[in-house]
């Protein structure tokens, strides 16, 4: 007997990007979305199209609202996906493979084509971009990081599924800044609080080294205008990072 699929998701404001990612897990036995305070028509797009929508507005960070939203769950399995993310038909096939003969201890990782000003990226480290986002219910969830959170696979094989995760990463460019800033602060005053320092000659050679990965050894050449704009993206997105710790260390910037 095929296991059930439980589709996860947490959303804010996401009103115009639900139908698309919401009609390309149609399939699934249940769609569960946990809205973390919309202002716009968030949940009522859910809700028409048959998820399950909850309610928590105490954010404490990506990871464990994502955990809030999975214990929601019934299925066997979880889907987790962002409301920036569409499930090919490919990889959907892929998904009713394993429901049909689950592996015992795997999790399954998902190749994500990342959209960026007008291209899906082949290059730059964006592409394949794997990450685990299907895998047993009551055995694994996401660990509790504020950002750039991740599964808790805890040593279970992890089987690559064919098949793409289209994620509209930067449709407009103004607010995938703002994401960004955001997330970089976050990055920052996590490790703060876990006491990490930042060096005047580390935010430099860090920034550096992220235009330069970016661009060379992860191929962003390659992807043309795109790849040289997202080498420049990853190398503000790390001087970012790296300054707002700094500031942190030396109590320039406020505290979480």
């Amino acid at each position: 007997m095929p296991q059930r699929l439980s589709v996860v998701m947490i959303a804010k404001n996401a009103a115009d990007l639900l139908p698309d990612c919401l009609a390309s897990v149609a399939w699934a036995d249940e769609i569960i979305l946990l809205d973390s305070g919309s202002q716009d028509a968030t949940s009522d797009v859910a809700r028409a199209a048959g998820a399950k929508v909850f309610t928590d507005t105490d954010w404490q960070g990506y990871g464990i609202q994502r955990q809030k939203a999975q214990g929601f769950a019934s299925g066997d399995y979880i889907l987790m996906i962002d409301t920036d993310e569409r499930v090919t038909p490919e990889l959907a096939q892929s998904i009713r493979a394993v429901l049909d003969a689950p592996q015992p201890n795997a999790v399954y990782s998902i190749a994500r084509r990342n959209f960026f000003l007008g291209r899906f990226m082949r290059h730059s480290g964006w592409y394949p971009d794997r990450v685990t986002r299907l895998y047993p219910r009551e055995r694994y969830q996401y660990n509790a990081s504020l950002v750039h959170e991740s599964l808790d696979s805890h040593g279970a094989a992890v089987i690559e599924l064919k098949g793409d995760l289209l994620h509209l990463t930067c449709r407009d460019f103004a607010s995938f800044q703002r994401k960004q800033l955001n997330y970089a602060t976050a990055w920052a005053q996590e490790r703060h609080q876990k006491g990490k320092k930042a060096s005047l000659t580390g935010i430099f050679t860090h920034t550096l080294g992220a235009f330069l990965k970016t661009l060379l050894l992860r191929g962003g050449v390659l992807d043309g205008k795109q790849g040289w704009l997202l080498a420049v993206v990853n190398a503000q997105y790390t001087f970012n990072k790296y300054t707002e710790l700094w500031a942190l260390n030396h109590g320039y910037s406020e505290k979480a």
